[in-house]
């Protein structure tokens, strides 16, 4: 006989007092427990407040604001250069994956069109960070259901991506690598980057993901705790505003690189009508932890392949596009050997003459690992936005917990938890 949730106890979910709930609740049938924040699959930053009856979920409360920065009035304060040091650390995961889409968005403020060799670049920076990203979700799928070893051989390969970084950047773990119409910096060597990224995809990444894949994905075990669990609907997914691999682990066909195309995954993305990347957007339509797992999985796989087109195809020219010099700093040889160069230097990053920010609003928004991951800038002609507004995947995607879970078994959580992988610095903006 399928479950059945009992009536409403009249539980205020914005009470933070445990006390209060514990006296609001009907003791003789249900009691309430604490998931979080000290809980591993919390990790210090998420709070579930949970109505069980008996080891059923009758109710979740999720509670956020254990990891509040400030991070958007922050944006009123740095500069559109300076902001990307925010915006890399929103998501610690593929730290990368947001200052390429922060700066899309102030350049679609500016009326930036960066460059050929500019655009590549950041399209193989933008599925690593993808890799990034779902390497972690997928090994953490598994290890919260108990496959350690899943887990492993998902995580390690994301040291070689922190290698990348680091020879691009010079960090390794926030690299805040885009500028205003370019990167911070040349590659330091073009062929070593090659070298480094090819090896990756094509040794390390494939055989992890191999061997995790032969690992879990018909491992009876791990299919009895994710698959009909957590599941939601084609409709549901829409109605909810999920995007990303959750949406489209439902069926719902969006992905902004074929939706709303940039960078390279748009025709005619260096001006001489080059063909956008080739690749395939995973669906599924069980909508369960499974789905999300298949999905993330595959995604990786086709990042691979749009990668696989680029890293051989690095257009010649500058990386920086110096069609409006006062957007843009200019290269350092001339900061050195030229007084316009010096000058330039100076007003952008010494005075408030540098910019020339317009007066107006933009959305700009890129499919991260989570999903849509976007920007709105109201911009008031100084150096610094007047307002800036994250559209973080994490946050629409959390709501969902007290959907998915309710009549699910205690041990659900994690599996519920890990599939709709929350990144707390999303949460608390």
């Amino acid at each position: 006989m399928p479950y059945t949730l009992q009536p409403d106890t009249g539980i205020d979910p914005n009470a933070d007092n445990i006390d209060y709930i514990k006296d609001h609740v009907d003791t003789g049938d249900r009691w309430v427990l604490n998931f979080g924040p000290q809980h591993p699959a919390t990790h210090t930053t998420l709070r579930l407040v949970l109505e069980l009856d008996g080891e059923r979920v009758a109710r979740c409360t999720p509670h956020i604001g254990y990891l509040h920065s400030g991070f958007e009035k922050l944006g009123e304060h740095l500069d559109y250069n300076q902001y990307v040091t925010i915006v890399s650390r929103m998501n610690y995961l593929s730290p990368i994956s947001n200052d390429i889409c922060w700066h899309h968005c102030v350049e679609k403020l500016f009326g930036i069109d960066v460059t050929p060799k500019c655009k590549v670049l950041r399209t193989i920076m933008a599925e690593l960070g993808r890799i990034q990203d779902h390497l972690l979700c997928c090994g953490a799928a598994a290890l919260d259901v108990g496959a350690i070893t899943g887990f492993l051989y998902a995580f390690n390969p994301r040291e070689k991506i922190y290698d990348i970084v680091d020879y691009i950047s010079g960090q390794r773990f926030h690299p805040d690598w885009t500028r205003v119409g370019g990167i911070m910096k040349e590659i330091p060597d073009e062929e070593v980057f090659k070298r480094m990224v090819k090896r990756f995809i094509h040794g390390d990444l494939a055989q992890a993901l191999d061997e995790l894949m032969k690992l879990v994905e018909r491992n009876r075990i791990f299919m009895d705790r994710t698959q009909n669990i957590g599941v939601l609907s084609h409709d549901e997914a829409i109605a909810w505003s999920a995007t990303g691999p959750i949406a489209r682990a439902s069926g719902v066909k969006r992905d902004l690189r074929k939706d709303e195309p940039y960078l390279c995954y748009q025709d005619n993305w260096d001006g001489n009508g080059a063909e956008a990347v080739k690749f395939s957007v995973p669906i599924a339509t069980d909508g369960d932890c499974y789905s999300r797992f298949l999905v993330r999985a595959e995604e990786i796989r086709q990042s691979i392949k749009i990668i696989d087109q680029l890293i051989d195809n690095i257009p010649e020219g500058e990386t920086n596009t110096f069609a409006d010099e006062k957007m843009t700093k200019p290269p350092k040889p001339d900061v050195y050997g030229s007084i316009e160069g010096l000058i330039q230097h100076f007003e952008l990053i010494m005075t408030n003459r540098g910019w020339d920010a317009p007066i107006g609003e933009v959305y700009g928004a890129n499919e991260t690992a989570n999903g849509e991951l976007g920007y709105y800038i109201v911009g008031d002609g100084s150096k610094c936005a007047w307002r800036v507004k994250t559209r973080p995947p994490s946050f629409i995607n959390y709501q969902l917990m007290p959907f998915l879970l309710e009549g699910h078994l205690l041990a659900d959580i994690v599996a519920v938890l890990g599939s709709l992988n929350i990144v707390a610095a999303e949460l608390d903006r």
